[in-house]
């Protein structure tokens, strides 16, 4: 008997797709790691910009405070809160812990909804 093929889809609808949670937590975790490949340059510029005298940090935090920045700021405190905790579940589950599929998801979802909350966060110690 012979197995005939079955024709590749034309069209990859990518808006289709439902990914699970724990694939959500993954990309994002990797999307972060590139976020921050980019960010953290920047940062450090600015934290050695801070040390230079009680002005120049006064200067500086008075640049993160302006609205332009805000954005990119939450950007960056996401990408950070979102990198650190994902690592550490995927450590975890590397290990043994919470590998399980209810645990993999619950921790997905902590870290998603963390990040996000670790970012908000970021913006109102600025405030």
């Amino acid at each position: 008997m012979r197995e005939t093929a079955r024709p590749a889809p034309r069209f990859l609808r990518l808006w289709n797709i439902r990914f699970p949670i724990g694939a959500i937590a993954s990309i994002g975790h990797r999307l972060s790691g590139v976020l921050l490949l980019f960010v953290l340059p920047p940062l450090a510029l600015a934290l050695e910009r801070s040390l230079h005298g009680p002005a120049a940090y006064a200067g500086l935090l008075a640049e993160l405070r302006s609205p332009w920045l805000a954005p990119w700021l939450f950007i960056a405190a996401w990408a950070l809160a979102q990198h650190v905790l994902a690592g550490i579940r995927h450590l975890l589950m590397d290990v043994g812990i919470g590998w399980r599929l209810r645990q993999a998801r619950a921790s997905a979802w902590m870290v998603l909804v963390a990040a996000l909350l670790a970012a908000a966060m970021t913006l109102g110690w600025l405030a």
